[in-house]
C-alpha cells in the first residue's frame, strides 16, 4: 500500500470535493490521484454500441451477481455500459482503489442509480466508494489488503431501539455481496423515485451479514493525512423491511463519545467498514510504516 493509485471520477463538483490540496496531501503520502470529469464517462456511455460484446458479457455478469428482475432492460443496459466504461479506467489507469460521483447526473441524464455496480467492484476486490468519498476508499483499500476480504463505505444513520451503542450503518447499495446476508435485489433509489420516478434504478438491497468488523476512515488537514480505526461488530439485529437500501445494525463501545469526537475532528458522515478485527495491524501499518496520523477516538 505504499504506493498506489486512486481514481476519482467526477471529482471536481461534489460536497466530498477532490482538491488540488488534497491530491497534494495524498501525493506526500505515496497516493497518486487520476481526476476525470464526468462529463467523460457519461460521454462514452452514450457512444457504447447496444449489442457490443463488453455490454454483453457484464450484462450476463451482473444477472448472475444479484438479482435484476425488477430492473426495465433499457436501464439494465445502460448499468451494463456503465460498469464497462468504468472496467476502462481501472484497466487503462492501473487504478488500485476508485471513488464515484453517483447522483443525481447519472440519475438525471443516464436514468440509472451506479450503486450496484460499486457492489460488484467490491465484491472482485477494487475498492470502490460513494460520493467522491476518496478518504474511505483509500480506508477501504487499507482494509480490503488487511483482511482479503472486502470493505464498504456505509453512513452513520439511525440510533437502534435504546441501546446507545448501537447504531444503523447504511448506504443505498454499494456492499459487496459477499458482505451481504443473502443475495440482493436491484431496485429504483426511492429518493430520486420521488421526485422523477424511473431515473433511479440500481440500488441494490439486502442486509449486511452479522460478524466482527473494524471500522475506519480518513481525511487531509494541512498536508497531513489522519485516520482513525476502531473494531466492533455487526450485530444481525432485524431492520424492517421498508428501510431500503443495504443496511447493518453495528455495536460499538461507546458510540456516543466516538460520534462526538468524530464530529468535532472533522470527519464527515461515511465509515467504512472491513471484515474482521484488524485494529492492531492497521495501526502498525498506517502509523510506523506509512506515517499517517492516529486520530485515536478511545
Amino acid at each position: 500500500m505504499k504506493r498506489f493509485t486512486a481514481g476519482c471520477i467526477g471529482a471536481r463538483t461534489t460536497a466530498f470535493k477532490t482538491t488540488r490540496f488534497d491530491e497534494i496531501a495524498l501525493q506526500k503520502y505515496g497516493v497518486t490521484v487520476e481526476s476525470f470529469d464526468l462529463s467523460e464517462l457519461i460521454y462514452n456511455v452514450q457512444n457504447m454500441k447496444d449489442g457490443d460484446g463488453a455490454v454483453a458479457e457484464k450484462a450476463e455478469r451482473l444477472r448472475a451477481y444479484s438479482d435484476f428482475g425488477l430492473v426495465p432492460e433499457k436501464n439494465m443496459l445502460t448499468l451494463s455500459k456503465v460498469g464497462v466504461a468504468i472496467d476502462e479506467y481501472i484497466t487503462k489507469y492501473k487504478l488500485d482503489c476508485l471513488t464515484l460521483r453517483c447522483w443525481n447526473e447519472m440519475e438525471t441524464i443516464l436514468r440509472v442509480c451506479p450503486c450496484v455496480l460499486m457492489s460488484e467492484l467490491n465484491d472482485r476486490g477494487v475498492a470502490a466508494s460513494c460520493e467522491i468519498d476518496l478518504c474511505s476508499a483509500i480506508s477501504m483499500y487499507a482494509m480490503r489488503l488487511a483482511s482479503e476480504e472486502p470493505a464498504a463505505v456505509l453512513d452513520w444513520n439511525n440510533n437502534y431501539g435504546d441501546d446507545p451503542d448501537k447504531v444503523i450503518l447504511f448506504h443505498c447499495g454499494p456492499v459487496a455481496q459477499s458482505l451481504m446476508s443473502a443475495k440482493g435485489t436491484v431496485t429504483e433509489h426511492k429518493m430520486f423515485a420521488k421526485g422523477d420516478p424511473g431515473s433511479g434504478w440500481g440500488t441494490n438491497e439486502g442486509r449486511v451479514r452479522a460478524m466482527p468488523i473494524t471500522i475506519s476512515n480518513c481525511q487531509t488537514k494541512d498536508g497531513r493525512l489522519i485516520i482513525y480505526t476502531d473494531e466492533a461488530e455487526i450485530t444481525g439485529d432485524p431492520i424492517e423491511d421498508a428501510f431500503f437500501g443495504c443496511a447493518g445494525v453495528a455495536k460499538i463501545s461507546g458510540l456516543q463519545d466516538k460520534l462526538i469526537k468524530l464530529a468535532r475532528g472533522g470527519f464527515k458522515h461515511h465509515t467504512a467498514i472491513g471484515a474482521g478485527h484488524m485494529k492492531g495491524a492497521l495501526d502498525e501499518a498506517f502509523q510506523v510504516y506509512l506515517g499517517y496520523e492516529d486520530f485515536n477516538i478511545g
